[in-house]
């Protein structure tokens, strides 16, 4: 028979697993909400735009640590509403890099793919850059996918990078012809009082950023490439208030001698979040990917 204390101690061991299970069935109810993906609004093909150019190129969005299906919701429908193009397939994508297709490419025009990472909140981008290989690997191999425009943020840009510029079998079987980024760091050990000169690379002490020059050197490019970074500053600094502007303004270095175009774009009092939901970063995005 239990003591009185015994008794209680079981009670309350009792009631705190209660606590615990209920806060994880809690945790798991919000990280699937965030994980559904914007639901698909197919194109009014009879009022198409005729300022748009409506193809098959897909467009792969990805979000940055710990973004979700929010990141992008509001491009997405703002494209679907407009009819300049449509949620085509959720693309979702485990740690362990097993991926899980929802949707379709077939016969649409314009169509998006939404990346939904399963756990995307490491401190490295490195985790997801090895779970986006998986995924552009399967788009090419199991849905024929060999051009891509890309819109990335944040360090969904630098997953990119690397796991792109660093695969010589993907650039050989996948190529891109428009690249958006939205606050993407590529070179992280300067600060916001740095100022950026083109001899500025020297000075690096990011080993990542010094493995892209390498790579960069090696990579195979088509003439038809182009890549537009866009960065947002918050009242009069030189940051978007998580990424200051010069990690990003790498970008320019690692292209310089390259045939990749490249556009650099800043957008003053815009925060690293309004990066993907200012209405007028939107509408130059969209332009920019289907304008004609």
């Amino acid at each position: 028979m239990l003591t009185k204390k015994q008794l209680v101690f079981k009670i309350v061991l009792k009631r705190l697993w209660y606590l615990l299970f209920g806060i994880m069935v809690i945790a798991i109810a919000i990280q699937l909400y965030l994980l559904r993906g914007t639901p698909s609004r197919p194109l009014d093909m009879q009022h198409l735009h005729s300022d748009v150019s409506y193809t098959s190129t897909p467009t792969l969005l990805i979000p940055g640590q710990g973004g979700n299906t929010i990141t992008f919701d509001t491009f997405i429908k703002r494209a679907q509403n407009q009819n300049i193009a449509q949620s085509a397939m959720a693309v979702r994508v485990s740690p362990t890099g097993q991926v899980r297709v929802k949707g379709s490419l077939k016969g649409k025009k314009n169509p998006i793919i939404q990346i939904l990472y399963d756990w995307n909140y490491n401190v490295s981008f490195k985790p997801e850059m090895h779970q986006l290989t998986q995924v552009l690997i399967v788009l090419n191999r199991q849905y024929h996918v060999k051009k891509l425009n890309i819109v990335a943020h944040s360090y969904g840009g630098t997953e990119f990078l690397h796991a792109y510029l660093g695969n010589a079998k993907l650039q050989k079987k996948l190529s891109f012809q428009k690249i958006v980024l939205l606050g993407v760091p590529v070179e992280e050990s300067f600060g916001v009082n740095t100022k950026y000169t083109a001899w500025l690379f020297k000075k690096s002490r990011d080993a990542e950023f010094k493995k892209l020059l390498r790579q960069v050197k090696k990579a195979q490019f088509s003439k038809d490439e182009a890549i537009y970074n866009i960065m947002g500053k918050e009242a009069d600094q030189k940051t978007d208030g998580e990424v200051p502007n010069i990690q990003s303004q790498m970008m320019a270095t690692l292209f310089k001698n390259t045939s990749v175009k490249y556009v650099q774009r800043w957008y003053p009092k815009t925060s690293h979040r309004q990066l993907h939901e200012k209405k007028a970063i939107l509408k130059y995005v969209m332009q920019t990917l289907w304008g004609k």
